[in-house]
């Protein structure tokens, strides 16, 4: 999996901390900002802490919040869980950060209700605190919310699922995320809208945690249980490869309509490829960039950003479908994550 390379040398100063051994934390930037942005120490703080630092997704975000701080003139640290769903390291994280003395934290919870204690006690000291892609519970606990529209997201995937099977009968499998998680429910019940469905016409639901070879596992165990399906929803684009995986297998990778969630490079090239069907493509970099240009502003003049900034969402197909907004894989690629 692809890395993205750090900013040179001269960008880099060293912040380490010890604590729950599932962060790795580091500083990095463009040395002081202006005066009018500036603290005590003569630079303004920006923290990040993603889920994970392999996901390609967090990958991305990383990347717009450097290529941002160094634009505005501003230190970023930056830290990630293990894994995810580790929210004892973003804890960990947040402590650290708002001991350095930041003037406002990005974060991606792994825990939408276990992390909340920490981002108040972290906004009590005067932090500006936003939630980038996943909402906390309740949202309340941030100062502002910078994501996708994950509902719309999986209604677009729905209503191109539903033009595309021109009235056949569909037999759906659901490639799910993980109960109770936010961002997967909210796709799920967003591609079931835009389909006209129920849970009650789904042929079979698995979990998957987003993960390609849990992907293709939850597909053969859906295509056992009814080797007919014919629609596959997936969560994100790991979880729909998995499932071409098994199609493929079993000879059925023609006829089986597949949707996704993400907009990845990787994600719209298998839409390219005719792999995938159709997918809705998010915009993790801009969430990361307009957040830490919403610190800067706080800096400057202690206005914080609030409430929920959808960063948007276009659906990607190289087939479009009457009456369903799209844009091909050509801007899918050129816009991929951006």
């Amino acid at each position: 999996m692809s890395r993205i390379s750090r900013p040179p040398s001269s960008l880099l100063r060293a912040a380490a901390y010890t604590g729950a051994a599932a962060l790795a934390l580091t500083a990095c930037g463009s040395g002081s900002g202006s005066g009018s942005t500036s603290t005590g120490s003569g630079e303004v703080k920006v923290g990040l802490i993603t889920k994970t630092d392999t996901n390609p997704f967090f990958v991305k975000m990383k990347e717009g919040a450097e290529k941002t701080a160094k634009a505005e003139g501003v230190k970023l640290m930056t830290a990630a869980g293990k894994f995810d769903g580790d929210n004892a390291g973003q804890v960990t994280a947040i402590e650290n950060m708002v001991a350095s003395g930041v003037k406002g934290i990005l974060i991606t919870p792994s825990d939408s209700k276990a992390i909340v204690p920490a981002l108040e006690k972290a906004r009590a000291k005067g932090v500006l605190v936003i939630a980038l892609d996943t909402p906390t519970e309740p949202q309340s606990a941030v100062d502002a919310l910078f994501a996708t529209d994950n509902l719309k997201a999986g209604e677009l995937i729905g209503e191109y699922a539903k033009a595309a099977m021109k009235g056949k009968t569909a037999k759906i499998a659901a490639l799910d995320l993980a109960p109770g998680v936010s961002v997967g429910v909210q796709r799920h019940n967003g591609f079931l809208k835009g389909f006209g469905a129920t849970d009650k016409d789904v042929a079979c639901a698995q979990d998957t945690g987003g993960d390609q070879s849990k992907g293709q596992t939850a597909m053969e165990n859906c295509l056992q249980k009814e080797p007919g399906i014919n629609v596959v929803y997936t969560i994100n684009e790991p979880a729909a490869l998995g499932a071409y995986t098994a199609l493929k297998a079993k000879g059925r990778e023609k006829d089986v309509l597949i949707v996704s969630v993400d907009g990845g490079c990787t994600g719209t090239q298998a839409v390219k490829d005719g792999k995938i069907a159709a997918t809705s493509q998010q915009y993790p970099l801009k969430m990361a960039a307009e957040g830490v240009k919403a610190v800067v502003t706080y800096a400057k003049d202690g206005k914080k950003a609030s409430g929920y900034t959808d960063t948007g969402v276009t659906l990607i197909t190289d087939k479009a479908q009457g009456g369903v907004t799209s844009k091909d894989t050509a801007y899918g690629l050129e816009n991929c994550w951006g």
